[in-house]
């Protein structure tokens, strides 16, 4: 599927000279990042290179040691528990391993997070958002079905469905092509270009997988020693004699 360049001009993340360290380990070293309304922005980094650091400091659970994230008009490290709580509720967050209750039903891990944030909700309503995630992530018919049943994809998509249950403005994907085959990678790619085209969602897509990235995202950043020296297309990133771009590049892109 082609992508589309999403159709907003506002940044809704601005992270701005963040830092942040553990110890004698500096992590982040006066980052600067910012994602426009109704992208799909790639972050590629090595192992080790913060890219989950950053994704705890946007929603919260670090707290920078310099410089500042804004997430929707908000600065994150200085809200309450309640306006956290309530900014989480618009981020969409897309775990690397689908994360599902092994014990409850397809239908009862999307039900979940609905009945447990959004109250006073009628079992029609829950019923049609279900059946709307599921068909939007092209699995209408797996609700009565027990994780074990699925498929690593099917798994893939499912947790990308109780993502999208609360009807999240951002969506922080993380490594979602990991450990799936090429054919199920590419299914993958194609279903998070689509839930972008159906939710205008802006989204992070933490990614090793530069087929992904080069598929999927409007800009790719790259984490390097704790800044992001290039962020542009892929292209942009990627056409560079920087040997450190250049050893990335040729180490983890397949065609």
């Amino acid at each position: 599927m082609e992508k589309t360049a999403g159709p907003g001009t506002e940044p809704v993340i601005e992270v701005v000279d963040l830092s942040k360290s553990f110890g004698d380990l500096h992590v982040l070293k006066g980052a600067n990042l910012e994602v426009i309304q109704g992208e799909n922005l790639a972050v590629l980094g090595k192992s080790g290179s913060g890219k989950s650091v950053l994704i705890k400091l946007m929603v919260g659970l670090l707290k920078p040691d310099q410089g500042s994230i804004r997430i929707l008009g908000q600065e994150v490290s200085t809200l309450g528990r309640k306006e956290l709580d309530a900014l989480r509720l618009r981020i969409g967050f897309s775990f690397q391993n689908s994360a599902l209750y092994d014990s409850m039903s397809v239908y009862e891990n999307l039900s979940f997070p609905l009945t447990m944030n959004v109250k006073n909700l009628s079992r029609k309503e829950v019923n049609l958002a279900v059946a709307e995630a599921l068909e939007a992530v092209g699995l209408a018919d797996k609700g009565k079905q027990m994780p074990s049943d699925l498929s690593g994809g099917q798994r893939k998509r499912i947790g990308i469905a109780r993502t999208l249950i609360l009807k999240p403005e951002i969506i922080l994907y993380d490594e979602p092509t990991s450990g799936l085959d090429p054919v199920t990678c590419t299914e993958i790619n194609e279903l998070i270009n689509e839930v972008q085209q159906r939710y205008n969602t802006s989204s992070i897509i933490i990614t090793h997988d530069l087929t992904c990235a080069k598929n999927t995202a409007q800009r790719v950043a790259m984490l390097l020693d704790g800044t992001f020296p290039k962020v542009g297309t892929f292209e942009e990133v990627f056409t560079t004699h920087d040997p450190h771009i250049r050893d990335f590049y040729n180490y983890n892109f397949i065609e």
